[in-house]
């Protein structure tokens, strides 16, 4: 049976942990909590999640109403200690920018002009300090030009892969971009020049499409191939931790 795209989608973003080992992570969103969420209970269990909370706990708590669920609190995480966590750059943030240039810079401020914006969104948040101190990947959920856009994106919420935006043209020591996982594909920054490279497409997606939905010229690994579905134990565990399906609000369930 074909995996519905949103499962395929919280699959393919818990691999952006593999090998995060003790790490705290900040996933923004359902479909992000519910990826980092999948990788703490099956192959990264050192992840260090709070979801959302002033607490650590040992192991992802389920979205939506809990009923008799009572989160396993394992340590406080105060304010402080996630800048002190920050600022050493042991977090990995997977996040949902409004906009994806070709260098990975992300967008969240506005859209249009600075001075004369057609709209205002949330300013930049915590994505200047986390971009130059910290892992991003990132998940969106409309692949289309809109969103990955020719150019540069409105306004540079979040750093990327430009030296045109770097002080004296160095990279910030702990830049680094990832992964990217779309509703057509999965992408990451192993193109040359840290461009931006498909590495598999969703079932019956072509690169092609992919290609015309991007406002910039991709790359592709050799022998590009489909999106590893989620095995049976991964889709039990999300099952469990999204026991009353809210994920189908981001992709419908077909």
């Amino acid at each position: 049976m074909t995996p519905s795209l949103v499962d395929l989608c919280i699959s393919a973003a818990s691999e952006a942990f593999r090998g995060d080992g003790e790490r705290l992570i900040t996933s923004i969103g359902l479909v992000p909590r519910l990826a980092a969420s999948l990788a703490k209970s099956t192959f990264e269990p050192g992840l260090m999640m709070t979801e959302g909370e002033a607490y650590l706990v040992s192991e992802p708590v389920p979205v939506g109403p809990r009923g008799d669920y009572r989160p396993k609190i394992e340590g406080l995480m105060t304010y402080k200690r996630v800048f002190d966590i920050i600022y050493r750059g042991k977090r990995h943030a997977l996040v949902t920018p409004v906009q994806v240039d070709r260098f990975g810079q992300m967008n969240i401020s506005v859209i249009g002009d600075y001075h004369a914006p057609k709209t205002a969104l949330l300013g930049v948040r915590g994505y200047p300090g986390n971009t130059i101190s910290n892992a991003n990947s990132m998940f969106v959920p409309s692949h289309d030009t809109r969103t990955f856009v020719s150019g540069e994106v409105d306004m540079v919420a979040g750093i990327g892969y430009n030296p045109a935006r770097w002080p004296d043209g160095q990279p910030p020591k702990h830049l680094d971009l990832r992964r990217i996982v779309s509703n057509l594909a999965v992408m990451d920054f192993g193109g040359a020049h840290h461009a931006i490279r498909v590495v598999s497409l969703h079932p019956g997606v072509t690169f092609d499409q992919v290609q015309d939905n991007t406002g910039f010229a991709l790359e592709r690994i050799a022998g590009l191939g489909e999106t590893p579905p989620p095995s049976d134990a991964q889709l039990e565990v999300i099952e469990r931790l999204d026991p009353h399906g809210l994920r189908y609000s981001v992709f419908p369930k077909r």
